[in-house]
């Protein structure tokens, strides 16, 4: 199911055609034959879902009749249509049980590529990307048709997932010679659009994308070009323009209720809601944006779930309705510092896992040269004392050479792990470091009976910065920021980015009055030194918010609450000005 989109990765989705493309020749359901008609109905997947459904409806109530193997086949099948339906534990399970069961090495190369989008879907990214070199290696045994074409296109999604856009292209490319027509150039072209996509490379009108809607049609298959023109629409939008996202949304709204494949149907009530959001309609967009959340649990993070709350923000902000705008915006802060947190960890996750392939690799050439090294020994034994000792001084070095190389990569991973705590941008500490060094220090705290504040920071309008200059200037305007308060912070300090614009500084052995004369120094500093780049002038505010361990206590999670509190009171009270977690609100202002 390579063309199941990644709602953590990229947009790379999209939209049906009309309904007379959805809608197939019907295909005699003939139960005679039972391995012949699992393999028609396999063909059916995208081309034709209702009718898939249907056949296996009819199948399952012959499944007395079944061979053992054809039995597995239905399995498999079943499997396939739970992970269409948004049922990823049940798949998982039965696709667990094709692979270490059936016997059959084509259907398990099947199931295993299938399992690889399961996987990244729950966020176990470690155990999906060492799946993902594994059945790399199998590439060159694997000859079925239908097999190789599903192992290469779960390969090359597995590596958009993780950014490596070169490898899933590569990957897409295969799976194009190995069969230039039909569907598998369909997933081919498809994928190498969804990759261009969120390499952010790909625009409504390039040829790629027109490549693979035309293919796909050509193919009949339904549900990869349903992907294919959602994917346009979400174009459509980033180009400003509704009018043509919310004509297509109609044109392929019948596709899309036939075939109900579950990120298509909530794919389309986002867009409807942006269209809406960007042609002035309030009212609609806040019904469709709605219907966004609730088809997620309370505990989902996704970059459509962020999107969503961002359309009811603006929204609930345009009509004034205050309490509310509120609500969505810290639904919205949060989903957007758990999207960019789960990019962290995927990317950690790959590069964790191409390690430990490479020590693993490593261990085995070194035992293999141990071993081939001591049977040379042993048949030298006979020989002269001198020879001997020769080719024990050489075990010695080999031995040394490669623990050495052990060494090294073993350096190399602690250096990583070191990087994997700061922010790629700035190079303070990232979220999940920040959190949890805090936690440290206010556990020392406590038991000093010393005191910390926490200082919460949030740049004022810095979405106007990223749409007026770019986001190369906004990346500046950041470093700048990090760069002008470290100068007022000390050593034993902690400073974090927290997401976005937003960021956080831990103050050691310091009351809260003290903490908001800092934090003040900070606002000021910031106010008082406009960002100049390629001639461009900058200039900033910021809202900060401060709370202190002898008024919250030395709960982490508290301490964020009430700063993030005095934050948003620093922002309806018109930004720019320092609001502490006192009982008068003190605040300064520019």
């Amino acid at each position: 199911m390579a063309w199941l989109p990644s709602r953590l990765v990229s947009r790379a989705v999209g939209t049906a055609l009309t309904l007379c493309v959805l809608v197939q020749p019907s295909i005699a359901a003939d139960l005679g034959d039972h391995a012949a008609f699992l393999d028609v109905t396999e063909r059916l997947r995208a081309k034709d879902h209702p009718q898939f459904v249907e056949r296996l409806s009819q199948i399952r109530q012959d499944a007395a009749n079944l061979t053992n193997t054809e039995k597995w086949h239905l399995r498999y099948l079943e499997a396939w249509e739970a992970m269409f339906e948004g049922g990823y534990a049940k798949s998982e399970e039965q696709l667990n049980e094709v692979i270490k069961r059936s016997g059959d090495p084509v259907l398990a190369t099947k199931a295993s590529a299938l399992l690889l989008s399961n996987l990244a879907f729950n966020r176990r990214y470690e155990e999906a990307f060492a799946l993902a070199n594994r059945l790399a290696t199998t590439l060159p045994s694997v000859t079925d048709p239908l097999a190789r074409s599903m192992l290469l296109t779960n390969l090359s999604q597995m590596m958009n997932f993780a950014g490596q856009t070169d490898l899933a292209l590569k990957y897409a490319d295969m799976i194009e010679s190995d069969s230039p027509t039909g569907e598998a150039a369909c997933q081919a072209v498809w994928l190498k659009a969804a990759t261009l996509y969120s390499g952010s490379r790909l625009k409504s009108s390039s040829p790629e994308l027109t490549r693979a809607v035309d293919t796909c049609v050509a193919a009949r298959e339904t549900v990869i070009t349903n992907s294919a023109l959602l994917l346009m629409g979400s174009l459509f939008l980033k180009e400003s323009q509704p009018l043509k996202a919310m004509s297509l949304l109609d044109r392929i709204d019948p596709s899309i209720r036939i075939n109900h494949y579950f990120p298509h149907v909530e794919l389309a009530h986002l867009e409807r809601a942006q269209a809406y959001a960007q042609l002035g309609n309030d009212v609609e967009a806040k019904k469709a944006a709605l219907s966004v959340v609730a088809m997620n649990k309370p505990d989902d993070i996704s970059d459509w779930l962020k999107d969503a709350y961002e359309v009811l923000y603006r929204a609930e902000k345009r009509q004034g309705n205050a309490l509310a705008a509120l609500l969505s915006y810290e639904h919205f802060v949060a989903q957007d510092k758990g999207y960019l947190n789960d990019i962290s960890v995927r990317s950690l996750a790959y590069e964790v896992t191409q390690q430990h392939e490479m020590v693993e690799n490593l261990a085995t050439e070194s035992l293999s040269k141990q071993n081939r090294i001591l049977r040379l020994q042993q048949a030298l034994d006979a020989g002269a004392v001198a020879t001997s000792r020769l080719y024990i001084a050489l075990l010695t070095v080999v031995l040394a050479s490669i623990g050495l190389l052990l060494f090294r990569v073993k350096r190399s991973q602690l250096r990583f792990k070191r990087m994997s705590s700061l922010d790629g941008l700035t190079g303070i500490l990232n979220h999940q470091h920040f959190m949890s060094e805090a936690e440290r220090v206010l556990r020392i705290q406590e038991k000093k009976l010393g005191s910390a504040c926490l200082i919460s920071i949030d740049l004022d309008h810095f979405k106007q910065v990223n749409d007026t200059h770019g986001h190369a200037m906004g990346d500046v305007v950041l470093k700048r920021t990090v760069a002008i308060l470290k100068q007022f912070l000390r050593p034993i300090d902690l400073f974090g980015r927290l997401g976005g614009e937003e960021f956080a500084i831990l103050l050691v052995g310091c009351s809260s009055s003290q903490a908001v004369a800092t934090a003040d120094r900070l606002r000021v500093a910031i106010e008082a030194t406009p960002v100049e780049d390629d001639g461009r002038i900058v200039s900033l505010s910021a809202s900060v918010g401060v709370a202190s361990t002898d008024r919250c206590g030395y709960e982490l999670q508290r301490l964020c609450r009430e700063a993030d509190a005095a934050l948003y009171r620093a922002k309806r009270a018109g930004r720019n000005r320092v609001i502490a977690d006192s009982e008068n609100d003190t605040a300064t202002a520019a």
